[in-house]
């Protein structure tokens, strides 16, 4: 990658409101309003303002990967595998997104032929014995492979290192700028302050669609009626000591006593000595800031009153150990892609010509209108078939060089509930990752690159698409 120089290279952004709560402190980046103010205007009843700033073009690539959670690892691996230089950035300080971050410490579905990147994954936790032998092929509930999820933290970084990526952690998406549907820079913050990383391709893997919404790119979200999503959950992990000790003080929370007064609950193996305990929320849209804000808050003080009730009326001998740092969530925002997947493409085991991934998880749509173990469909109703994702849905609709993976990819809600698993993402994530690889050293633009050409690419590397 060439280096560049941060002081010789100086970018002009303007308009980039997103940025407007950083700091303009930092060496080398200079405000254009310190001396003269521009004043303050009103557009539907809220205020907004204008402005500009010079930052530096601290970071290029040819491929950059907005989000390091599973899709954004396999897509990271996969872009550097065809011969691009990938910049990886991720807000936390590890990858793996829910996988490792929101603790949700199994993968579901299908983790056999999900690609050659996934395959390496799961043969380096079968290294670290951190991972539960493989039950056979998955069928209509079957069980999870469950493993360590602060191992596999470490895994991935690895990972990422050995294909030569360069990661950016605590490092977030400010904001994008644009020219005719092309993003030319993102701009981002970390430890150093607002610079801008240019790429030829960009790929989405925030979860929240955050490089198509920053960019002003159609997305869409929830259920059609009102644009709820999909609930989030809250996992606590706890450790067994031996004797009951319950630790909800007095007077603190709301203490459930009533079985029946739980919210959908679930408890599952954590390593030795240790269980996870997870609670579903709603309520809430994650695609706010307030809103998200108040519902961590509530989620954490639901757990205490979940765990209490295990503590004190089914006497588990558990103690608290931690919360994941962020809630699971399930559904944000999704990008209008040239093609949507559709819930009918599910149920009928839709086959494309430009297939480059393979779900088969039931359509796990627990109701975003209580808090109890209900869920939109019935179960019968829930199983389907092997289908596939075709390239189409991870290509931006009115981006010219913006590709997604995983949950924020084009699809409909009830369609996400079965293809969000993170088996099927990395299977998302590898495919817009050769993708991108390919449209850099064949000088093309993504969509212009023969979708047929990617898929037996994906193939290639041990992906299986068929659904027959």
């Amino acid at each position: 990658m060439k280096s560049i120089d941060r002081r010789d290279f100086i970018l002009l952004t303007a308009g980039t409101a997103g940025l407007g709560v950083l700091s303009a402190n930092l060496a080398g980046a200079e405000s254009s309003i310190s001396e003269k103010e521009i004043p303050n205007m009103k557009e539907n009843g809220q205020e907004i303002i204008s402005w500009s700033r010079k930052i530096p073009v601290r970071y290029t690539a040819d491929v950059a990967v907005l989000g390091g959670g599973i899709a954004g690892v396999t897509a990271a691996c996969a872009a550097a595998r065809e011969g691009a230089s990938v910049i990886l950035v991720e807000r936390f300080a590890v990858t793996g997104g829910n996988a490792t971050v929101g603790g949700v410490a199994n993968w579901s579905g299908e983790t056999r032929g999900q690609g050659s990147i996934f395959d390496e994954i799961i043969m380096m936790q079968e290294e670290w014995d951190s991972i539960v032998p493989y039950p056979g092929p998955y069928s209509h509930h079957s069980k999870e492979r469950v493993f360590d999820h602060e191992i596999l933290a470490v895994i991935l970084q690895e990972l990422l290192l050995r294909h030569g990526v360069k990661m950016l952690l605590h490092t977030h998406l400010a904001d994008v700028r644009t020219k005719n549907g092309r993003i030319t820079e993102a701009m981002v913050c970390g430890p150093s302050g607002p610079e801008a990383l240019q790429a030829q391709v960009f790929i989405d893997c925030t979860g929240e669609a955050m490089v198509a919404h920053t960019a002003g790119f159609s997305t869409m979200k929830g259920r059609k009626k009102d644009e709820v999503t999909l609930p989030p959950s809250m996992m606590c992990f706890v450790r067994e000591a031996g004797k009951n000790a319950a630790q909800l003080p007095k007077g603190w929370f709301k203490p459930i006593r009533r079985e029946e007064d739980l919210p959908m609950a679930s408890v599952w193996p954590n390593g030795p000595g240790g269980k996870a305990l997870k609670i579903k929320v709603v309520g809430f849209d994650v695609t706010d800031t307030e809103s998200l804000t108040a519902l961590e808050i509530h989620a954490r003080r639901r757990i205490f009153e979940v765990l209490d009730y295990f503590q004190r009326v089914k006497k588990q001998p558990w103690l608290f150990d931690h919360c994941s740092p962020r809630i699971g969530i399930r559904e944000g925002r999704r990008i209008v892609g040239d093609y949507v997947l559709t819930l009918d493409d599910v149920r009928k085991g839709m086959e494309f010509d430009d297939a480059v991934a393979r779900g088969c998880y039931l359509l796990d749509c627990m109701s975003p209108d209580n808090e109890k173990r209900v869920a939109m469909i019935s179960d019968e109703e829930a199983k389907v078939p092997p289908y596939q994702i075709p390239l189409r849905s991870l290509i931006a609709r009115d981006g010219v060089n913006l590709l997604m993976a995983g949950r924020c990819f084009s699809s409909e809600q009830l369609s996400l509930s079965s293809a969000r698993v993170m088996p099927t993402c990395a299977m998302m994530g590898q495919a817009a990752g050769i993708l991108a690889g390919m449209s850099v050293k064949k000088k093309k633009e993504p969509r212009d690159i023969d979708g047929l050409l990617v898929r037996k690419t994906v193939e290639k590397n041990k992906a299986i698409l068929g659904v027959r």
